[in-house]
This record gives C-alpha cells, sequence and structure tokens, in this order.
C-alpha cells in the first residue's frame, strides 16, 4: 500500500524534472550552437538541414524527430508520454534560446558558450532520464535495432552517430572541438546527475534513474 500511495506523490516531481529537463536541453544545445565551436552528433545534423531548407533549427529538429519515431513502429517500440515531449519541447526550447541568445564573439565568449552548453545539456540528461517517461526517439531508434539486428548497442549507436555526423557536416552543420568535447564529456556529465536527480522509488528508500541500464538512455539530439 505505502509504495502505491508514494507514486502519486512522486508525479508532480516527475513530470515537472521531465519537462525542465527538456526544456533545460533544447536551451543548452542551442548555446552550443552559438559558441560555434561544434554540436553534439543529431545537431550536426539539424544544423544541416535547417541550413539547406531555411526552416528554423528547431523545426528540423522536431520534424527528424516525429521522423524517427514512425521508424520506430516497425521496430516495435513503444512511446511513452516522454518520448512524444521530447519531440515537442526540445526544438521549441532550443528556437526560443536562439531567438534571444547572440552568437558569441571572441573565443573566450566562445569556450564559456561551449563549457556552459555541455555541463546544462548533461544536467538536462539526467532530469529528463529520471523523470522515468520513457527514452528519446532517437535512444528508442538505438534499442529498436539492437534488439532486431542482434548488434550491440556500442555499435549500433557509434554507426548512427557517424551516419549523422557525416551527414550534417556535408549538409553544412558545424563540426569543431565541441563535437569531441560533448563526446568525451556528457557520458561522465549525465552520470553524475542522473544520481543527482534519481526520484526514490519505493518504500524501500531505493532510487531508479531510468529504466535499464542509464548508459543507453542517454540523449543524443
Amino acid at each position: 500500500m505505502s509504495g502505491h500511495s508514494s507514486r502519486p506523490r512522486q508525479l508532480p516531481r516527475r513530470l515537472f524534472q521531465l519537462y525542465a529537463g527538456l526544456a533545460l536541453y533544447g536551451a543548452s544545445s542551442a548555446l552550443l550552437v552559438r559558441s560555434g565551436l561544434g554540436l553534439e552528433p543529431w545537431n550536426v545534423l539539424h544544423q544541416g538541414l535547417s541550413e539547406r531548407t531555411g526552416l528554423s533549427m528547431g523545426l528540423v529538429l522536431t520534424v527528424v524527430g516525429a521522423a524517427v519515431l514512425l521508424l520506430w513502429i516497425p521496430l516495435r517500440q513503444r512511446p511513452g508520454l516522454g518520448t512524444v515531449s521530447n519531440v515537442l519541447v526540445i526544438g521549441a526550447a532550443m528556437d526560443a534560446t536562439l531567438a534571444v541568445v547572440p552568437d558569441a564573439h571572441g573565443l573566450p565568449a566562445r569556450v564559456a558558450f561551449l563549457v556552459a552548453g555541455v555541463v546544462l545539456n548533461g544536467a538536462a540528461t539526467g532530469l529528463y532520464i529520471a523523470a522515468r517517461f520513457g527514452p528519446g526517439p532517437r535512444d528508442g531508434l538505438m534499442t529498436g535495432l539492437h534488439q532486431r539486428t542482434g548488434l550491440s548497442i556500442r555499435l549500433v549507436r557509434t554507426v548512427l552517430e557517424i551516419t549523422v555526423v557525416a551527414t550534417g557536416f556535408v549538409l553544412g552543420g558545424t563540426v569543431g572541438p565541441g563535437t569531441l568535447l560533448y563526446a568525451l564529456a556528457i557520458g561522465p556529465l549525465a552520470q553524475v546527475f542522473l544520481r543527482l536527480f534519481a526520484v526514490p522509488a519505493g518504500p524501500e528508500g531505493t532510487t531508479v534513474v531510468a529504466a535499464g541500464q542509464p548508459r543507453r538512455a542517454i540523449l543524443r539530439r
């Protein structure tokens, strides 16, 4: 009884973490854009498509997220509230931030934007995943391909991210030292923030930070 009664009390916190994390993710990604020093893998693709289509980067992110979500159907993945919210919130938050934050000028400012973007992105990842409302579209694609092909998560993720980075770069997306810094730092940062934002999950006092292995759930835009 106590376990069931604790869940409704957790729901407001989990919802707050979900939407705060998604909004912060979009805002932090916008800081990486404004730094001009390199983007996370999926945003290299989004920026390249934005350059080619004339659409805002946030809108491209939303459209690509929705298209990736359609690929879940043959992979038999089930979206959660967090999955759908991911598609709708992150792009809007990115565009809103890009509208008010100008490009950084001078190397110190650009580096500051880069470091702030990476750290805040790690915090956003911890908030979102610890809320336990389902994976993002791109993470579901990764795990679905893993289950269908039998290939390792590491290999599937590597192939996907190399593909989107290469495609985005050809289309005009920004690849730079920030891309490498993000790749090296986001895992450790996310693990720290996952523990920090873990939601209690039962009367025994245990906590759950993500369904399955947290390392598999880390967002990739």
